[in-house]
């Protein structure tokens, strides 16, 4: 007898075809591989989001070459929910999968009450991480970031606390974000000398913040490390949904902590500008933004939010056209 079932969620069953249309690249000098667009869980994923959907992106993602999901302990809201809410999906579809995919977290802003919840201490960070692996049903994560540099903690501290959680079996490579040239080159010394696998740096990096072309990327290369460019999209002003004037509902609307009118306003210009040099290269804007930060052959991959699947997929058309003129760059450069 059948069950009157009409939810429309069937048990997940992979894509044979998953890993023919995505483009891998390697991190800096490291044995690992990473999808050109990775999936970042920031938003969309968190107690107050439909869990569901968040399956559906998952799985999309998956099933479309993309191997890498990148989380940190505070994402939601509220804190802790979206890695909870991953190991979820995890636990109901990717069981079988384990290998095949790339995990990230991260711990440095803040999480808890107290003086053991921010920043960069070992305290933190081992407890942090542990919370992490509980969460998300998992006995190690495939890298371990600390998520901003802490003034106040010696270097050598943090570090020493990657290296012991790599040698704990709890993460196999690790990483940091936020860092200016000159910590990141103090980083990997020190890691060097710890001999552990320090293999990305996850850097803001878009058209209108280009902040790591001084310094940072050179940094990487010289010490085989590769970057992972988060907010690729400028927050959503590097998309052709603020050309025509602000939708109600949008993320700008909401005059949120990242993103407001007067933002959007100061570049509408630019953006306006270039869509017109996105659309001469038949791309949306969103697509060209991304395929140019992965001209860096310092990036190894972009990593991007999605609110559906439907967005998702059309954010991966970037890597359709990859390929710019040196004329189009000068154009690019002349406008931002």
């Amino acid at each position: 007898m059948e069950i009157n079932d009409k939810s429309g969620v069937v048990d997940y069953q992979a894509s044979t075809d998953r890993y023919k249309s995505m483009k891998y690249n390697r991190s800096g000098k490291s044995g690992v591989l990473l999808p050109a667009i990775s999936l970042g869980l920031w938003h969309n994923f968190g107690f107050i989001d439909n869990l569901q959907n968040g399956r559906e992106i998952v799985r999309c993602a998956f099933d479309r070459g993309i191997t890498h999901f990148d989380l940190a302990n505070n994402y939601g809201p509220p804190f802790g929910s979206a890695e909870e809410n991953f190991g979820t999906i995890l636990k109901k579809d990717f069981k079988s999968y384990r290998d095949e995919l790339f995990i990230a977290t991260k711990a440095g802003y803040d999480m808890w009450p107290g003086p053991y919840g921010n920043l960069g201490s070992r305290k933190y960070l081992i407890s942090s991480l542990d919370q992490s692996l509980k969460r998300m049903g998992l006995d190690y994560v495939d890298i371990f970031y600390h998520h901003r540099p802490d003034p106040d903690t010696p270097l050598e501290e943090t570090m020493g606390a990657l290296a012991d959680i790599v040698r704990q079996g709890k993460a196999l490579y690790v990483g940091i974000s936020n860092y200016e040239p000159k910590e990141t080159q103090k980083a990997a010394t020190i890691l060097k000398d710890l001999n552990v696998p320090f293999i990305l740096h996850q850097a803001r990096y878009s058209m209108f913040d280009r902040w790591v072309e001084d310094g940072l990327l050179n940094t990487l290369e010289q010490n085989g490390v590769g970057c992972i460019a988060f907010s690729p999209l400028a927050q959503g002003m590097l998309t052709d949904k603020y050309i025509n004037g602000i939708p109600e509902g949008s993320r700008a609307s909401k005059n949120m902590t990242y993103l407001n009118t007067e933002a959007v306003n100061n570049n509408l210009e630019k953006i306006i500008k270039l869509n017109n040099i996105a659309q001469e290269r038949g791309q949306k804007l969103s697509e060209m933004a991304i395929a140019w930060i992965l001209r860096q052959p310092q990036v190894a991959s972009v990593l991007i939010g999605a609110s559906s699947a439907t967005q998702l997929k059309e954010n991966l058309k970037a890597l359709d056209n990859l390929e710019f003129t040196d004329e189009e760059l000068k154009l690019i450069d002349e406008i931002v």
